[in-house]
Parts: C-alpha cells; sequence; structure tokens
C-alpha cells in the first residue's frame, strides 16, 4: 500500500516536472521542457548548419523545427555542455565551466523559484504563487509575436517589445530588420532596417492598421487589439481557437503571418509585407499618393505639383500658397492610407464634425480624419506639415481630408475651360485639315491637267498603274536595278512582251509633281538615238512612274563609275581622256536644253570633281561642241 502511494506520488511528480522547474532540477543539453497539452518544448539546439549551441523554444508538434524564441541569441554556447539551472537569483544558463552564458536578470530574491514553460510558449519564472509573475519571455521577444504577446512600450517601466530578425538561418542574433509600435504622435507600427524607415503599416483605425489590407481567414485565429493608455501602448493577438499561427520577420525584411495546417504539416502564409513597390516608405515623396493600378505609379494630391518631374521621391509642393480658414477647401480623399501619423495630434472622444471645425481653425493643420473607422467612424486625428507615404487601394484604406487653397468655382471652370480648349482645338485641325484636303486635290488636279496637256503635245503613252504592276511582278525586289534621288527603278516585261525600266517616285525622295512634269518634259523632249528613250508615264492615285526603254547592256555610268575598280588604273584625272564632240551630233534639243555648265579650270583644279556627280557627264566649252571624260580601262 506505502509502496503503491510512493509510485503514484512518483508518476505526479514527473508529470509536473514535466511543464516546469525548481532549483533542484535542472535541463541539461539533450534533455528538455514540454508544456502541457504538449504545444511546446523548450531544450538546446543548433541552427542550420551551425555548430553552436542555443537555449530555445519551438512547436513541439511542428517538423521541420520552427523556433518562436531564443534565451542566448547573441552569448551561443560553442559545445553541448549547457545547463540551465534556476536559482533565487532567476534562471541561469551555464556551461560546462560553470560560465554565465545568459540570465533572466532578475533584481528580486526569491524564496521558492519555479521556472514553468506555457502552453502559449511563454517561458514563466514566479515565487511559488503562480499569480506573482516575476520574468517572462514574452516581454523579450526574438523573431515571432505569439498569440497573447505584446508588441509595443510600457510607459511606467521603459520597456518597449519589439521583433528583430535573426542574422541568418544558421545565426538566431538580432539582424537588420526589426518592428516596432512608434509611439510618437498617434501610434503606428513601423519595419525599420536598422535606424531607417523601410514600411509602415500604419496607424490602427480600430478594425486593423490603415496600411494594411484586412486579413482574409478562413478560421478565426485571433481577437486583435490595439491599447493605448497613459500607462502603455500595445498591439495584440489573443488566440480565439486551436489554430496556431504567427507573426514573424524573416532575414529579407519581411513581416509575414503564418498559419499551420496539421493536416498537410506545412505553415501556410495568410498575408505578408511589404506587399508590392508602394509599400516601401514615402517612395513617393511628400503630398504625394502611391497606386499599383497604373504605369504611373505616382500622383500628387489636389492642389499640389511635382517638386521634380524626374524624381519623384522629391514629391510635390503647393501649387499655391494657403489662405487660411475661410479662404481653404478640403477635399475627400477615399480608400487611402492614412499618411505618417509620427507628428500628428489625436482625441479619441471628438467626432469628424468636431474634428473639421479644429483643423478648420488651425492654419497650420494640413489634413484631417477619423481615428477610428468603427461603428460610422470616431476621433480625432490631425496633420500638420507635409503627408507622407501614402497609398491607394481598391478596397480598404480610409477617408482623408486634405486642406488646400480655395478657388471658388476652381473644380468647374478648369472642367469647362479644358472642353472649350478641347474643342476649339478640334475644331482647328478639322478645318485645317478640310483646306488641306482641297487644297492637294486642287493642286493634284492641276498636276494632272498640265500632264494629260503634256501627254498630248508629246505624244507618249499613258501606262495604267495594273499593267506596271504586273510587269515588274509587283516591284518585286529581284527586278529592281538601282535607286537614286527619284526613286527605285525596276525592270518589267509588258504583255505584249517588250522589256522596260521602270522608275517609281518614291514618297521619301522630297519630289513633287512639279518636279516629275519637268522630267518628263526634259526627257521627252531630249529623244536621240545615243538617249535612252522614254515611252510613257503612269500617274494613278499616289502613284507617279517615268517608263522607259530597258538597256540590257546596262550605263555609261556603270561604265564611268562602275564597282569594277580592279580594271580601273587610276581615279585621278590625268588618266581620263577628253573626246570633243559636237552637240549638233545629238541634235538641236540638246541646246534648248542646256545640261549643267562645267569649267575645265575647276576640273584641273579639283581632279575629285566630277566623281559623284549626275549621270550627265559633259563638259560644255561652248554651244558648239562639248567633252565627254571617260576612264581609262584596261
Amino acid at each position: 500500500m506505502l509502496g503503491a502511494y510512493s509510485c503514484l506520488l512518483f508518476i505526479l511528480g514527473a508529470s509536473a516536472a514535466n511543464d516546469n522547474i525548481t532549483p533542484s532540477q535542472s535541463i541539461r543539453d539533450g534533455e528538455t521542457l514540454v508544456s502541457v497539452n504538449g504545444t511546446f518544448e523548450l531544450g538546446f539546439f543548433s541552427p542550420g548548419t551551425s555548430a553552436k549551441r542555443y537555449l530555445g523554444i519551438w512547436y513541439k508538434r511542428v517538423s521541420p523545427r520552427t523556433v518562436a524564441w531564443v534565451a542566448n541569441r547573441e552569448t551561443p554556447l560553442t559545445d553541448q555542455s549547457g545547463l540551465l539551472n534556476v536559482t533565487s537569483k532567476g534562471i541561469v544558463l551555464l556551461d560546462g565551466r560553470d560560465r554565465i552564458f545568459w540570465s533572466s536578470n532578475t533584481s528580486i530574491t526569491m524564496k521558492n523559484p519555479v521556472v514553468q514553460l506555457m502552453d502559449s510558449g511563454n517561458l514563466v519564472l514566479t515565487d511559488g504563487n503562480y499569480n506573482s509573475l516575476l520574468w517572462q519571455s514574452f516581454d523579450h521577444p526574438c523573431d515571432t509575436l505569439l498569440p497573447g504577446m505584446k508588441l509595443g512600450r510600457n510607459f511606467k517601466t521603459g520597456m518597449d517589445r519589439h521583433l528583430s530578425s535573426w542574422k541568418s538561418i544558421n545565426d538566431p542574433a538580432p539582424g537588420e530588420f526589426s518592428l516596432w509600435i512608434d509611439t510618437h504622435g498617434f501610434p503606428q507600427l513601423v519595419l525599420r532596417k536598422g535606424s531607417v524607415l523601410q514600411y509602415r503599416a500604419g496607424s490602427w483605425n480600430g478594425l486593423g492598421f490603415t496600411g494594411t489590407p484586412p486579413l482574409k481567414e478562413n478560421v478565426p485565429l485571433c481577437d486583435y487589439k490595439f491599447v493605448i493608455n497613459e500607462n502603455e501602448v500595445y498591439y495584440e493577438c489573443d488566440a480565439k481557437g486551436p489554430a496556431v499561427s504567427r507573426l514573424w520577420v524573416n532575414q529579407s525584411g519581411l513581416v509575414l503571418r503564418s498559419i499551420w495546417s496539421s493536416q498537410q504539416d506545412v505553415w501556410f502564409l495568410a498575408y505578408y509585407a511589404p506587399l508590392d513597390r508602394c509599400d516601401l516608405y514615402s517612395v513617393c515623396g511628400a503630398n504625394a499618393r502611391c497606386t499599383t493600378n497604373s504605369s504611373r505609379r505616382c500622383d500628387c494630391l489636389e492642389g499640389f505639383v511635382p517638386k521634380s518631374p524626374n524624381n519623384w521621391s522629391e514629391g510635390c509642393v503647393r501649387e499655391r500658397e494657403l489662405k487660411c480658414r475661410n479662404g481653404d477647401e478640403f477635399p475627400k480623399y477615399v480608400k487611402l492610407k492614412l499618411p505618417d501619423t509620427s507628428s500628428s495630434w489625436f482625441n479619441a472622444s471628438m467626432n469628424l464634425k468636431e474634428c473639421s471645425e479644429l483643423c478648420s481653425k488651425n492654419c497650420s493643420c494640413t489634413a484631417y480624419a477619423n481615428s477610428d473607422v468603427e461603428r460610422g467612424g470616431s476621433g480625432c486625428l490631425l496633420w500638420f506639415g507635409d503627408l507622407m507615404d501614402m497609398k491607394e487601394y481598391n478596397d480598404g484604406g480610409q477617408d482623408l481630408y486634405i486642406r488646400i487653397a480655395s478657388e471658388r468655382g476652381r473644380s468647374v471652370t478648369k472642367k469647362q475651360v479644358g472642353i472649350i480648349i478641347a474643342s476649339v482645338l478640334l475644331m482647328a485641325m478639322f478645318i485645317v485639315a478640310s483646306l488641306f484636303c482641297i487644297w492637294r486635290k486642287k493642286l493634284k488636279k492641276q498636276g494632272l491637267t498640265k500632264m494629260s496637256h503634256m501627254k498630248e503635245d508629246m505624244e507618249l503613252w499613258e501606262f495604267d498603274f495594273a499593267s506596271i504592276a504586273k510587269a515588274t511582278d509587283n516591284f518585286a525586289s529581284y527586278n529592281k536595278l538601282g535607286e537614286g534621288g527619284f526613286g527605285p527603278v525596276y525592270k518589267g516585261t509588258l504583255v505584249e512582251g517588250q522589256e522596260i525600266a521602270v522608275k517609281r517616285l518614291s514618297k521619301g525622295s522630297g519630289q513633287g509633281m512639279e518636279e516629275f512634269k519637268n522630267e518628263v518634259t526634259l526627257i521627252a523632249r531630249l529623244q536621240h538615238r545615243n538617249l535612252v528613250k522614254l515611252l510613257g508615264c503612269c500617274i494613278q492615285a499616289d502613284e507617279s512612274m517615268l517608263i522607259y526603254e530597258y538597256m540590257p547592256n546596262k550605263s555609261l555610268d556603270f561604265f564611268i563609275f562602275g564597282m569594277t575598280s580592279r580594271r580601273v588604273k587610276s581615279q585621278h584625272f590625268q588618266n581620263l581622256f577628253v573626246s570633243p564632240l559636237s552637240l549638233n551630233s545629238l541634235g538641236d534639243s540638246l541646246i534648248r536644253y542646256r545640261l549643267e555648265w562645267i569649267n575645265v579650270d575647276q576640273i584641273k583644279q579639283e581632279p575629285h570633281f566630277l566623281i559623284g556627280r549626275s549621270a550627265f557627264i559633259l563638259l560644255v566649252e561652248s554651244p558648239e561642241e562639248f567633252c565627254i571624260f571617260i576612264k581609262t580601262l584596261e
């Protein structure tokens, strides 16, 4: 009987020892402390590939191991000799040589100290009575915020609870990123990289933070609350069901809300921030809003203009100075992330009307809004100076009233002026376009009339466009003979078998109907047995073409300036010979349409004078004779 009773006491004692330790007990490396319902476990571990040993708390039933808290994150043990003890001075972590690596640093001396791991993941130290809490791990968070843990500042004790990321997956020491409740002005949640503000979740509006969209939860996770009073400011998530969740900051600077699925043994990501480019702090600068629904990321508020259009980080400035009081207006913006509240003023008991009146009377007040949006809205938030870090949402956000200089009827006048200007411009463009079309039509008609008379005078054939297109195989590239200032020249074969050369006026040549007429007139009257014969022309729609007889042996230009440089002895004119000919041999028409005059002295002074000249390489000495310069060939 006595033995059975002793055995029962032993079992009860072992069970009680599972989640707590006293000065007569200790936890060695390899041993663990487990919370009463088996949710959390405390012991020694090595993160990632590191061989260093840390004392930490992790989820008991979650694999791989997910650590929620680390005691000695900045002072790791180098071997497995770690020992956790409880003394009258608190909790102490020692190594094999009794060196202290971490302690709870409790100032009170205890008679019956007890350390217990709660099922919430909180490690607590009490003096025999569990109601006399002397120390808890929840007051010293690492990278994870568990349900029931407070994030914020206690003004009486000076304690500021915040999260800090791990340095790496192998090192739980504090990293670059930290999540704080900024208590300046109206309290707000902020993420810093070092001392630099990286992301602002915003102020609490009764439903959530203004800089984060509402969290859509299939299973209720928490009763979220944000407390502001004279003693403390804190944010807390009280567990609402059996679901396991955590808010944490990773090494990359993301704030994540994760939910554990016991059915699939995996963490599901419910939310993370920064979510997009507009979440980066004040990416558009002062007095501007950021939107993800437009290719133009930043827009100035009404009444403001960009300070530097090429650098949005400089933000926007007022288009006109404020007139104050009755000279100002407060247009309403909806679905906004409220501006940075670190320099704001707030009053929780005022309504929106009182808030509006108070802001209107203060010339330094630049904007106002409700501080709480529950039950129709309450409280008053006032801003002074520039408005920073605003984002526009499709859903969520808040109403904000921004002060601008008033100009009675300004918005209507602007709209009307815009409509009038647009109408006048459209009418003017229509009139100009109509006049231009009439002028072009008239000009084209005159040109066609002149061409018609010209064709009759010179007995030229008029070809239709379809026959020319067919002859050149629709102006195929393999039929292209060359290209000049007038346009490209194509070889073609008419239906009856005659070969032709078609010179097609290019739209980019810069030549018009007048130039086209001049060339037709010149070539048509300059008919000679030694010159290529103009057979006719084609003028149809926007097309203007000249049809010549085809020269199968190529042109004189080819033999004078062709790419046969291997057969040319020299590029200089002293190697050219001169052949005097009578102009009469070409006919009288050449005298009437005299070619370009070139002086012999000019050629002697400039040996390369003729290189690159027009196809008519004639030197006219007098109306009776001229000279042709030809390169000497081998």
